[in-house]
């Protein structure tokens, strides 16, 4: 708004100066000429009032668009999945009290320190358990995908449509 009212006082000025210019009278060639550079003058300083405001808007409307997009970047970077470890190291904190927020932590001030404890130990060990029994299966699973590529394979009859 404050923009707006400056560029305004500003062309009403200009405006102002050259309506003062049909009030000149001229008797000589130079005088004319002296007025037309007067008049082309101010409309040249209305230009150049509306390119500033134009540019000054421009730089608002993309410094707005950068706040909305560091934003949005934020917002997009608390959403994205989190790892193994990140989660287990949240749930450590959370466990131990390092975090001051949700409904974990209320839970867990009800109940005694050492089944704290012994829940991350637990928590941990049936991670490691599951990536155990994981990596077994996981030779197996390779071979299966192996076995379906090549059926799929045999399977596949090549055709010609031109026929």
């Amino acid at each position: 708004m404050e923009r707006v009212q400056k560029k305004q006082s500003q062309i009403d000025f200009f405006e102002g100066k050259k309506a003062e210019l049909k009030n000149m009278q001229c008797n000589t060639l130079d005088e004319i000429a002296q007025k037309l550079a007067l008049f082309n003058n101010y409309n040249d300083q209305i230009d150049a009032v509306k390119k500033q405001f134009n540019y000054e808007q421009m730089m608002h409307c993309t410094d707005e668009a950068k706040e909305l997009g560091e934003k949005i970047a934020k917002a997009a970077e608390e959403l994205e999945p989190k790892t193994a470890e990140e989660r287990r190291e949240e749930l450590a904190k959370e466990a131990l009290g390092i975090e001051d927020e949700g409904i974990l932590d209320e839970m867990l001030e009800d109940l005694p320190e050492d089944a704290l404890e012994d829940t991350l130990d637990k928590m941990l060990t049936d991670k490691e358990i599951i990536q155990e029994k994981l990596d077994e299966e996981l030779p197996e699973i390779v071979e299966q995908e192996k076995l379906t590529e090549m059926f799929l394979d045999r399977q596949y009859v090549p055709f010609d449509i031109k026929a």
